[in-house]
């Protein structure tokens, strides 16, 4: 089966709903799936990121080489 056929299976499926209960999980489902995970991480890991840009921008990087050394044993 084709994920455009299990598309319009799941429309059908979805026009003959009556638990509004199940309506509303699908929705916060839908709606988890669109939220921006920048809102959801911690402002440290904000910072992290953020740091890591500037790092970018300012050309203080480092070779896949070279982290695949410092990184090794979690890889």
């Amino acid at each position: 089966m084709n994920i455009q056929n299990t598309k319009i299976e799941l429309i059908q499926w979805l026009t003959t709903l009556n638990d509004k209960s199940l309506i509303e999980k699908i929705l916060e489902l839908r709606k988890s799936e669109t939220a921006d995970w920048w809102n959801e991480i911690s402002e440290s890991e904000k910072k992290s990121i953020e740091k890591g840009i500037i790092d970018a921008d300012n050309g203080n990087l480092n070779s896949h080489s070279e982290a695949r050394k410092v990184y090794e044993k979690w890889l």
